[in-house]
């Protein structure tokens, strides 16, 4: 199963900022949306990944002055990015051997979707209850 096929059950747009935008600003639209990152857009390519774990970084070395700073000054960059095309146990691999949660899904150096390891794991989970499903089904009819 591809990445392409979690986009697909999507409707809507992703979330995104700019690098200009105030650290400030950001953390607001995290906290509006409850979400746990942002990416980072200059046009429709991905240049970063703004999250909470920039957030407390930040704030650690800079204290408030670091909420008057631009996303730009604090982003994690460049961002690691898939293609719609990888698998989902490969996405989940990448993430756990890099240690974070959320991944750009590029094409063509367009943004075309935003996946947590939430999502993944959800997935993952879904297709496994469905095949135990499917096993029981056939167990029983035989």
């Amino acid at each position: 199963m591809t990445i392409a096929a979690i986009l697909a059950g999507r409707t809507g747009e992703v979330i995104s900022i700019t690098s200009d935008t105030r650290v400030s600003e950001a953390i607001a639209l995290l906290a509006e949306r409850r979400i746990g990152a942002l990416p980072v857009l200059e046009g429709e390519r991905v240049v970063g990944i703004f999250s909470e774990r920039d957030v407390i970084y930040c704030l650690a070395r800079e204290g408030g002055d670091a909420l008057s700073r631009r996303v730009a000054d604090v982003m994690t960059a460049p961002a690691q990015t898939v293609g719609p095309e990888q698998s989902v146990l490969g996405a989940l691999s990448l993430m756990t051997r890099r240690r974070f949660r959320h991944l750009p899904v590029v094409e063509h150096d367009r943004l075309v979707g935003f996946v947590s390891i939430g999502d993944l794991v959800k997935h993952r989970i879904d297709r496994i209850e469905a095949e135990a499903a499917a096993m029981r089904d056939y167990i029983l009819s035989a």
